[in-house]
């Protein structure tokens, strides 16, 4: 059966996940969206992530433009523009 936790924002920007995922991340030193990208294949090793959370943190993290990408297809208006 399916577990589904409460997710909350955290300190990668744009990120919403459990608490608990959170507090993994810190003490595995995992601070950015680059760095949890190139250790998503390893969520289940972490002590305290269960696969079915692990799943979720990579179901969320495909859904997470980086800031660059996002702001290159971005059309800007200037404030004149209606």
């Amino acid at each position: 059966m399916p577990h589904f936790y409460d997710t909350c924002a955290g300190p990668i920007d744009g990120l919403y996940l459990p608490p608990i995922a959170w507090e993994v991340l810190r003490r595995e030193n995992i601070q950015t969206l680059d760095q949890l990208r190139a250790n998503a294949h390893l969520l289940e090793q972490f002590d305290g992530i269960e696969a079915d959370m692990a799943q979720q943190v990579r179901v969320t993290l495909a859904y997470v433009e980086p800031f660059e990408e996002l702001t290159a297809r971005t059309t800007q208006y200037d404030a004149w523009s209606a």
